[in-house]
């Protein structure tokens, strides 16, 4: 009975820590939703590609680059209505550019199959695909080793399109977004919106506020947070701690405003933890 208790005991702390470290930050409407093992997506069916892709990338996913790019494109049978198919992008002019990264997926052979489903593929201008989407995917990666963990939205903006391409008549996208949360010690976000060609700008040059990506796509990003550390992220470019030569501001989060968070999240576990043990102790009482 003893060893079955203890059992207990420490499936609830391994299920405690396992909750607090699944945050998710889907955005929302969350319609028609994929989710795979390492990325989350949103397909639509009349434009033959995702809405968005959701992610967590870490430094150790970075760093660990064991796997070699498969370049297997194939259909996501995860999408109810059929996603697009490779054929769709021959001799379109286009190519079939990733949302989520397989740069980002080199840890895990299943990682980098899921990067080449073509649910998680879009129609991009191939001197902005080997360019400066290229940049921004490397860039990521490096803010990701330094950062230990960031949470990342992108995706196609359906604005000024570019025509359809194959039988499946797959959009051609205007721009493509992506947006970057670190959560980490002093936590701070930042948006890009990139036109669908090519381009010798700095990167700098196309960050804009989390809230013009909302107003172009219609999704609200990271809804999840605290209102006023939502607001405040999503109404500014906010440029330090991502770029060198800008000064930090002050932390969103206080440290009074984290223990209180955590001293919440702890009476929860510790509620839960007495009330098993009352109920083992019932058990052994009316047992013997």
């Amino acid at each position: 009975m003893v060893m079955k208790f203890l059992q207990v005991v420490v499936f609830l702390l391994a299920a405690n820590n396992s909750v607090a470290n699944s945050i998710d930050f889907l955005p929302l409407p969350a319609n028609n939703i994929v989710t795979h093992t390492y990325y989350t997506l949103s397909y639509n069916e009349a434009y033959e590609e995702a809405n968005w892709v959701y992610y967590s990338l870490t430094d150790s996913m970075v760093l660990n680059t064991r796997e070699k790019r498969t370049n297997r494109f194939k259909m996501d049978q995860l999408v109810d209505t059929k996603s697009s198919q490779s054929s769709d992008y021959t001799n379109s002019g286009y190519d079939r550019g990733h949302l989520c990264p397989a740069g980002d997926m080199r840890f895990d052979p299943v990682a980098m199959k899921e990067s080449f489903l073509m649910s998680n593929i879009s129609p991009q201008n191939r001197d902005f695909n080997s360019g400066i989407w290229n940049e921004l995917e490397i860039q990521v990666r490096e803010w990701a080793k330094k950062e230990h963990r960031l949470y990342v939205v992108t995706g196609p903006i359906f604005n000024d399109n570019k025509g359809s391409i194959g039988l499946g008549k797959v959009l051609v996208p205007g721009y493509f977004f992506k947006i970057i949360y670190d959560p980490t010690d002093v936590p701070k976000m930042i948006a890009f919106v990139l036109p669908n060609e090519k381009s010798d700008h700095p990167l700098i040059d196309f960050a804009v506020a989390t809230d013009e990506v909302e107003k172009l796509t219609g999704f609200d990003f990271f809804s999840q947070l605290p209102d006023g550390i939502e607001k405040k992220f999503e109404s500014n470019v906010q440029f330090a701690g991502w770029f060198n030569h800008y000064t930090p501001e002050p932390p969103i989060v206080s440290q009074s405003q984290t223990r209180i968070v955590q001293a919440k999240s702890d009476m929860i576990f510790f509620t839960i933890l007495i009330s098993v043990i009352v109920l083992v102790a019932l058990f052994v009482y009316i047992k013997n």
